[in-house]
């Protein structure tokens, strides 16, 4: 390889985490593909960040036998929570017209929730065009998701889970601990001030496909909150539901 080729190369390769994230995204893959790459930028950048996060999944996995949540086949429980706009949207309203993809995310500020939601943004004409309605929920304020969706130019609302309510019902919620407490208050993530409380918790990224009956039909709990369900699979079961 030439001097040249290499000095190419290494200009290429992120230096910060803003940048590790524009490069992940950028890239012609799949979503799991740009969520490793940016966990691989994280490892070199940031290995203690990549340390505290790897700690953290180490300790919610020893709590997970596999029925964390609603299950596939029960009723998603009901929601009535507010959007970016202050509007009301619950899940009944969703299911009026067909069934409905429902999306816990992290976080605003969370980089592999934004490559999973603008990733559903990608689909989200082909989601319309099944039925179907798609939903994020976080529990941060509308001061935040408002200028969120029209910074990432999101086709769907994201509503606010305001103090945890509606993933502690789920009982998908956790402390993040003292350590990413204070990483978090070093990259400048002031969970306080967005959520509206003196809490660190967090809601478990998670993926619940549910039918128009209200039952759910594919459903995926990220322990491993750094991995997310493929776009393609989303549609997948949704053509199985239209079949």
């Amino acid at each position: 390889m030439s001097r040249l080729h290499e000095d190419k190369q290494l200009s290429k390769t992120p230096c910060t985490l803003p940048e590790a994230l524009v490069e992940a995204e950028s890239r012609n893959a799949s979503l799991g593909a740009r969520l490793a790459a940016y966990r691989d930028s994280t490892l070199r950048i940031r290995p203690d960040i990549a340390k505290a996060y790897d700690d953290l999944v180490a300790r919610l996995d020893m709590l997970d036998s596999g029925a964390i949540g609603p299950q596939v086949g029960q009723p998603l429980p009901e929601f009535t929570l507010p959007d970016e706009n202050g509007r009301l949207v619950s899940l009944s309203s969703l299911l009026l017209t067909g069934p409905a993809v429902i999306s816990l995310n992290r976080g605003h500020w969370c980089p592999y929730c934004k490559l999973e939601l603008r990733s559903l943004g990608a689909i989200h004409d082909e989601i319309r065009q099944l039925r179907a309605r798609l939903v994020s929920i976080m529990p941060d304020t509308a001061t935040f998701t408002d200028d969120y969706v029209k910074q990432n130019r999101l086709p769907f609302p994201i509503l606010s889970d305001m103090d945890l309510g509606y993933a502690l019902s789920l009982g998908l919620v956790f402390w993040v601990g003292a350590e990413i407490q204070r990483l978090y208050r070093d990259l400048g993530i002031e969970l306080e001030r967005y959520q509206g409380n003196r809490g660190c918790f967090l809601p478990m990224g998670a993926k619940f496909i549910v039918g128009q009956d209200g039952l759910i039909k594919a459903r995926q709990v990220n322990i491993e909150f750094r991995e997310r369900m493929e776009p393609a699979a989303v549609l997948a079961v949704l053509r199985e539901l239209r079949s």
